[in-house]
């Protein structure tokens, strides 16, 4: 069986692709860098890793990005030989504007080296790149709309202007002008378009209702590729928007796929809520089996809610999840850890074959260079360890730790740090939330400690979450429990402008601009239960 979601943990907008018997699969990555996750598999049940593409200066540089600007939306596709992986990255995000520049890169190998990027335009987000097998290259970009009088409200669909359709070549670029092929259905806020030719029909699929809670999947198909498009009977494939008990909510935006031998499957982005609809990992990908009825599809299991279980291709067997402890004897960054924006991450961090070295930076509410290097929440529950074996701040302005960590207004930190009456301590630092003002609060007096290497941890359940800390003995509690339920989609502004997830990881900043460095020894992440 299937179990969703597939990819746990922060893994959204899912574009799949088969070539031969291996599937791959790309998703967002927003702000943190490398740019696009690709995981593969043979199974549909079991994915790895496979590598994150855009990691170099050339292909991208996101300093100076928003807080879920980025990395918006790629599609994967593989043609002639190629891999082709289109993507956005997104400048600003509030407002009229969105500044969405939207580039192709090419690799004959999912492995890479991938391609300096080509320029496509910059209508909008979520491109798209359709291979017809006449050997025809179509580009589809949703068309932002800044003069709308409504940006995601009523109208619902004003701004989000419809479907662009236009042929792209290597040689020649974009040819002619682009036609709007299709504007939605009247759930609205359509974006995220998909083509998929079968038996004559050109399906297009797109993500509608927004990121939250009336997210859908919906269909339409034509004869020919510009249209006009007709809505599915159902209008909606995937969806969970009238389910709100259901356990996989704000299902859409994905992508079809076939097995070789013919069966169909629908990737997904989804979130598993917990109580009080807060999604700490926030949104993932998940995989239905589908069928065709009357050249349409259709979910497997009838109408159009997401499944935990699915039926899969084959008998493959899910690998349980893992306690996994790093301790950085290498020279190579582990595969599960980022960091934000930048393509030159020598200036953040290195491994000196014994330990993880974070060079101070600028603070954790940094838009530019933020010494973060952090991996995905993918459980409920989970606890995370880590030895910062040395440093020795001078003032209050340098510090390093421990974070739980959704974006610059969402976050808690344990760090050491230097208080001119105590000398070196602990400090508890939280942002509650980026609405209104986004202040960082002090949970608990700060703490002295001695010279010498601190073990830092954090258990999370659910939304609850406790700081620990020791230098010899047992583990004590740093600060009070601390509300988790913040660093979420939901926590602060909301789903709706928070595109992430959470992540715990190790941070140092220096805001003297002196460059103080911090030395971590191992990182344990372990689900409850490992």
């Amino acid at each position: 069986m299937i179990t969703n979601p597939i990819l746990p943990g922060f893994n959204p907008d899912p574009s799949i692709c088969r070539v031969g018997n291996d599937y791959f699969i790309a998703t967002s990555t927003f702000e943190w860098y490398p740019g696009v996750q690709i995981h593969k598999s043979k199974d549909l049940v079991n994915w790895k890793l496979a590598g994150r593409p855009l990691n170099r200066a050339k292909q991208l540089d996101m300093r100076g990005n928003p807080d879920s600007g980025g990395i918006w939306a790629p599609c994967l596709s593989h043609a002639d030989g190629w891999f082709w992986l289109v993507y956005t990255d997104v400048k600003r995000l509030d407002g009229n504007f969105k500044d969405a520049h939207n580039y192709v890169v090419t690799s004959a190998s999912i492995d890479g080296p991938w391609s300096d990027p080509i320029y496509l335009s910059s209508h909008g987000f979520d491109p798209s790149l359709f291979h017809d097998d006449d050997g025809r290259r179509w580009y589809l970009v949703l068309q932002w709309n800044h003069i709308s009088s409504s940006v995601g409200g009523k109208p619902k669909s004003s701004a989000f202007d419809g479907i662009l359709l236009q042929e792209w070549s290597e040689k020649d670029g974009l040819i002619g002008q682009p036609k709007k092929i299709f504007s939605g259905s009247s759930l609205g806020l359509t974006e995220g378009p998909h083509l998929f030719k079968r038996n004559g029909w050109y399906y297009l699929t797109v993500a509608e209702g927004g990121t939250g809670y009336n997210h859908a999947v919906t269909m339409a198909r034509s004869r020919t590729i510009d249209g006009p498009y007709e809505l599915h009977p159902d209008t909606h494939v995937i969806t969970a928007k009238d389910a709100p008990d259901w356990p996989l909510q704000r299902a859409g935006h994905g992508q079809i796929v076939e097995t070789p031998d013919g069966q169909t499957y629908h990737t997904h982005l989804c979130s598993r809520p917990l109580p009080g609809r807060f999604s700490p990992m926030g949104r993932e990908t998940g995989l239905q089996k589908c069928v065709w009825k009357d050249d349409w599809l259709f979910l497997a299991d009838d109408g159009p809610l997401p499944q935990v279980e699915v039926t899969g291709p084959g008998n493959a067997t899910l690998r349980p999840p893992q306690k996994l402890e790093r301790v950085f004897n290498g020279t190579i960054l582990p595969e599960e850890f980022q960091w934000l924006r930048t393509p030159y991450p020598e200036r953040l961090f290195s491994l000196t074959g014994t330990t993880l070295r974070l060079i101070g930076r600028e603070s954790i509410g940094s838009w530019n260079e933020q010494a973060l290097v952090a991996r995905r929440q993918e459980h409920h529950r989970y606890r995370a360890e880590t030895t910062l074996t040395s440093f020795e701040p001078d003032t209050y302005q340098q510090a390093a730790g421990l974070t739980t960590y959704y974006n610059r207004h969402k976050f808690h930190l344990l760090a050491v740090s230097r208080s001119e009456e105590l000398g070196r301590c602990l400090m508890l630092m939280s942002c509650p939330g980026d609405w209104p003002d986004g202040r960082m609060t002090f949970p608990a007096e700060f703490v002295p400690i001695e010279d010498g290497p601190v073990d830092l941890a954090v258990d999370i359940d659910g939304a609850r979450q406790q700081f620990y800390w020791r230098q010899e003995g047992d583990w004590r509690p740093a600060g009070p429990e601390l509300d988790a339920s913040i660093i979420s989609d939901e926590g602060g502004r909301g789903e709706h402008a928070s595109f992430t997830g959470a992540f715990v990881g190790m941070l140092a900043f220096d805001i003297t601009g002196g460059g103080r460095t911090a030395e971590f020894e191992r990182f344990t992440y372990a689900p409850e239960g490992t």
